[in-house]
């Protein structure tokens, strides 16, 4: 391995703590290799757990240089006691969802901003647990006071739990699976929310939300994070093509003055298109974007580690993960001249 890789990813490494990421029950990217050097290598720190992402197509080229790196980082760091190394191209399922290279069973918590949330850090080929939406998280227990929240493609609920946190008085999560709803119901158990079987709709979304809608629900937020590419109802969904489509479909649940969260993350739609995109969604004058949340730092790398850029530029937004925070009104009646 060239040993200017290991150095870069050391030097990543070292800079985590000096921007404060030093919580040992928190969860933080240490290297991002897909802007911070010219591997594709993602390291993550889930508490006592590191976990390799190997995003190398064909994976040996760079497996046989983890144990190289496993080692320099074990030296490097306390508390770590365990190892899991993700190949994301393996033809083996078990090696995309994680094979421990080092210690015991990983971590089975994180707690960010005094929220405990469940991990599974071998239920997917990814952790269980998304990093990128740290500041999203962060606004919902802010603003969630006496709220009620329907959290779309919710997965395993971590944005619900986020706005229980911070005072919701109902969350609706909303996934097509069972197994990943359960370690929600797992990260409520951890936080003392009830546990409710009527919060939680396991099905397809267009199906569940057209019944919504049926019955005139309302939310004061709704949150929409459809996966990059999804069948359901008989048809696919496309996040790149289908913002207007998605945004539509729940816009009507969200109540007049209430908010639409809507996550893109899509390599290939740039920041201004997508912004044009929502910008022409609100030409009735019922839509405004109100927030842009930035992705963390640890996520999208510093300006002083970042070599590489995303295929499209994501400009006004700092990463391909995109969020905006919409403000929805809804249209009022007009009454008849007499």
């Amino acid at each position: 391995m060239d040993k200017n890789i290991l150095k870069q990813i050391l030097a990543c490494v070292d800079l985590r703590p000096h921007a404060g990421l030093t919580d040992p029950a928190g969860a933080y990217r240490l290297f991002n290799g897909f802007y911070e050097s010219s591997v594709d290598l993602v390291i993550d720190r889930y508490a006592s757990s590191l976990v390799f992402f190997n995003h190398t197509d064909p994976p040996e080229a760079l497996a046989v240089f983890l144990p190289e790196i496993q080692d320099a980082l074990l030296k490097r760091l306390t508390g770590v006691d365990c190892v899991l190394v993700k190949t994301r191209h393996s033809t083996d399922p078990s090696f995309r969802r994680g094979i421990i290279t080092y210690g015991s069973a990983p971590a089975g918590q994180i707690l960010e901003n005094q929220v405990h949330y469940a991990l599974d850090l071998q239920l997917n080929q990814d952790a269980s647990f998304y990093l990128d939406t740290r500041e999203l998280r962060s606004w919902l227990k802010t603003h969630s006071q006496d709220w009620s929240v329907l959290n779309c493609f919710a997965y395993t609920g971590s944005l619900g739990a986020a706005a229980l946190a911070g005072g919701a008085e109902r969350v609706v999560q909303l996934d097509l699976s069972s197994k990943f709803l359960s370690l929600a119901g797992t990260t409520y158990t951890l936080n003392g929310f009830p546990v409710r079987a009527t919060d939680f709709l396991i099905g397809d979304f267009f199906r569940i939300v057209g019944r919504l809608r049926k019955q005139v629900a309302q939310y004061d937020c709704v949150i929409l994070d459809a996966p990059f590419f999804s069948s359901f109802s008989g048809s696919s969904l496309n996040i790149q093509k289908d913002v207007v489509r998605l945004v539509n479909k729940v816009r009507p649940l969200v109540k007049d003055g209430g908010y639409l969260v809507s996550i893109n993350n899509s390599l290939y739609l740039s920041g201004k298109e997508y912004m044009q995109t929502l910008e022409k969604l609100g030409e009735d004058g019922c839509l405004e974007v109100a927030h842009i949340l930035p992705i963390p730092e640890d996520v999208t790398g510093y300006p002083q580690t970042i070599i590489r850029r995303p295929p499209l530029d994501p400009v006004p937004f700092n990463h391909p993960t995109k969020i905006a925070v919409l403000k929805i009104r809804k249209k009022k009646n007009r009454v008849a001249p007499v």
